[in-house]
């Protein structure tokens, strides 16, 4: 990514402005014969059902290297219309179907860190994974009637990021211990690497003492192992670091003595190690102030293989997304994604050529032992799919979709990249979706209602990949601003950096100054302007509504209000997350705790809110949305709380995800006074008028 000046941003932007405005006339007398109807009365094919039935989210990709069957590729989809089930998956090459692997009864999710991700792993043939309702890992194979446990039963233990080595003969994964919070005995469970024997079930420690782990892998000749690890107060995107050990004859301990910190270390991020076929590490590391891509050469220096300002991969919030692959033909070449771009790399001169897939989004790539490429791909007017890349050729083969449905491009908006000023002579980031519906045209001179969407972490990013939930509200005539406020990744070490000790201030101030800009140059009616988000975009939107008066309204979607709460009552991967974008929770700093949480201060709340809640949320606990539903509805602003029964954090149930999306819409169709179509949920609104 290049950084410009100030000054060429604010040309950029206005030069962006005249394009579009050019767009928008031309798609006006090329639709003549489009219906006219106000902005969010229009009607469209982009139903809340449809976007949650015959649906699924893509978490993983696998191959096996280790066996005849590596033409096979595996993956883990979230169905949203089976009960928010994750199932592993597979397609052999020639293949015109794929298979369902995880039988009913059985959910291939993990619960460490909360968040999961790297439940399943593939070795011989056989799939190994976490089961969500006792978090006991499983082995199951074609060979095998149903899965068969791997690890005891009744024991507290969770599993994520599992690797199989064929040489040891052994499992080698992130291990997170709850039995003693269970007892009452501890506050927080104990994470670890272990060894596992997939036939005993029988585990050894290899590495403990840090607070997380993530990331073995062993080394091709399995005489070592890698890992990262990394301690409160830091996330992984924070301070973290890289060891090495050697491992025992049998793989099953570290030797005594050998363990190294390799990289990282005081505000140097570094994840995702892998080992060349020669036993040389690779790892991601921001010390450059972005994420790339170094070697670990025989003679031990640490070489940037492709400087770029971009970023390789993104902030680990869950196990199991790689922003690269070493190509296991042992050529030199690394499958890479820097900025979402699939390339290839070569270690040995530097090359990189990138590989045009049609799609502008990639993530959770992994190759084949005969060098092809899979992985998740997206693009603006496609679901994202399950693709397949011949590394030579170039050809690419889609083995499933996301969602198998025929829409008309017509009812799309596509994304504009936009750069806007904000506080502090800085420029915030985001994507702009104008309202776009090919059976209708607004009455001259409307303006749409604009919708604001804060993504969530704080520490992530939003992209322009396909987005029905978006695609839902800009079919309807609404114009849809989604925010990389500050803070956000894939801007480089010191974008992300700016939200330390500012979240609730640089996030809430590009969201409204973002809002602003597009009302201040004719883009949005500045009487209808609203936000969303969910979870810390939850806390950006009631914050924006408490402490600013840009918005008409706003929808928190198990979002945080009371951050001193939050940092009392969270889960152990997040735990100590505020100490650095907010301060350490320490008696001279709760003043800070309070002025920023929105429950303390709902006098200064003047506008409506919707409230979405599930009641087994860990992360964000329903008593939050309970809290801020009861003040608001004291205040006799108009406010709707819908609480989930059975939902954690974030919805994944059918029915729920079609209920919030069709409540918020009714909800701002009810504050804003137009009539929207084709929802199918009433809800109660309090003190509405």
């Amino acid at each position: 990514m290049q950084v410009i000046s100030l000054t060429h941003r604010i040309i950029y932007t206005v030069v962006n402005i005249a394009t579009v405005q050019a767009r928008t006339l031309s798609r006006y007398f090329s639709n003549m014969s489009a219906a006219v109807s106000s902005y969010g009365t229009w009607k469209s094919p982009i139903s809340s059902q449809l976007i949650s039935e015959s649906s699924v989210a893509f978490q993983e990709v696998h191959t096996d290297l280790n066996s005849a069957n590596s033409d096979t590729v595996y993956w883990t989809e979230l169905r949203y219309d089976d009960g928010g089930r994750y199932v592993v998956c597979s397609q052999k090459s020639g293949e015109p179907t794929f298979q369902s692997l995880t039988p009913a009864g059985f959910n291939a999710r993990t619960r460490v860190h909360e968040y999961g991700g790297g439940a399943a792993m593939v070795y011989d043939g056989a799939v190994y994974f976490s089961n969500f309702t006792d978090q006991r890992m499983y082995v199951h194979s074609s060979t095998m009637e149903a899965p068969e446990p791997v690890t005891e039963d009744g024991t507290s233990h969770r599993f994520a990021d599992a690797v199989f080595h064929s040489k040891t003969g052994r499992i080698y994964c992130v291990r997170e211990d709850h039995s003693l919070v269970e007892k009452g005995q501890d506050k927080e469970p104990k994470n670890t690497i272990v060894s596992i024997n997939p036939v005993t079930g029988s585990m050894t420690v290899l590495a403990s003492g840090a607070d997380f782990y993530s990331s073995p892998k062993v080394s091709p000749n399995g005489k070592k192992i890698a890992w990262i690890q990394w301690c409160h107060p830091n996330m992984p995107w924070d301070s973290t670091e890289l060891w090495v050990g050697d491992l025992s004859d049998d793989g099953s301990s570290v030797e005594e003595g050998t363990k190294k910190q390799f990289a990282g270390g005081n505000d140097i991020s570094v994840m995702q190690p892998s080992w060349t076929a020669t036993n040389e590490l690779v790892y991601i590391s921001d010390q450059t102030d972005w994420w790339n891509l170094y070697h670990v050469t025989s003679t031990g220096n640490h070489v940037n293989l492709f400087p770029r300002e971009q970023e390789i991969g993104g902030p680990h919030w869950a196990f199991g997304n790689n922003g690269y692959q070493i190509d296991p033909r042992n050529n030199g070449e690394i499958v890479t994604l820097f900025g979402q771009e699939l390339g290839i790399l070569d270690m040995m001169t530097g090359h990189y050529r990138k590989l045009e897939t049609g799609f502008k989004s990639h993530s959770f790539v992994s190759v084949a032992g005969d060098g092809t490429i899979y992985c998740v791909a997206g693009s603006p007017t496609k679901f994202p799919c399950i693709i397949r890349v011949n590394s030579t050729s170039g050809k690419v083969d889609i083995i499933r979709e996301s969602k198998s449905l025929e829409l008309d491009k017509g009812y799309f908006s596509i994304p504009e990249t936009i750069s806007w000023n904000t506080t502090d002579n800085e420029v915030a980031h985001g994507y702009l979706y104008p309202p776009q519906n090919k059976d209708y045209q607004a009455p001259t001179g409307e303006l749409p209602p604009l919708l604001v969407k804060a993504h969530g972490g704080p520490t992530a990013a939003t992209t322009s990949s396909l987005n029905l939930r978006i695609q839902y509200f800009t079919s309807r005539g609404f114009a849809v601003l989604d925010v990389n406020y500050r803070g956000s990744t894939g801007y480089g070490k010191k974008y992300r950096h700016r939200l330390r000790n500012s979240w609730g201030i640089c996030d809430v101030d590009d969201s409204c100054s973002g809002a602003q800009h597009l009302a201040d140059t004719g883009r949005v009616d500045k009487n209808r302007l609203c936000i969303d988000g969910s979870s810390a975009g939850g806390y950006t939107t009631l914050a924006c509504l408490t402490f600013k008066s840009v918005f008409k309204a706003g929808a928190s979607h198990y979002g945080v209000a009371d951050l001193e709460a939050l940092a009392k009552d969270t889960h152990k991967f997040e735990s100590r997350y505020l100490d650095t974008i907010i301060s350490p929770y320490e008696e001279k700093y709760y003043h800070i705790y309070k002025e920023r949480s929105p429950i303390n201060h709902v006098d200064k709340l003047n506008c409506a809110l919707a409230i979405f809640q599930g009641d087994e949320d860990k992360i964000v606990p329903p008593n939050q949305a309970e809290m801020i539903y009861k003040a608001v509805k004291a205040r006799g602003l108009p406010t709707m709380f819908v609480l989930f029964k059975g939902e954690q954090h974030g919805f994944r149930k059918a029915e729920n995800i079609q209920t919030s999306l069709d409540g918020e819409l009714y909800f701002f169709s009810k504050v804003f006074g137009f009539e929207a179509a084709d929802i199918n949920v009433q809800l109660s609104i309090d003190n509405l008028k």
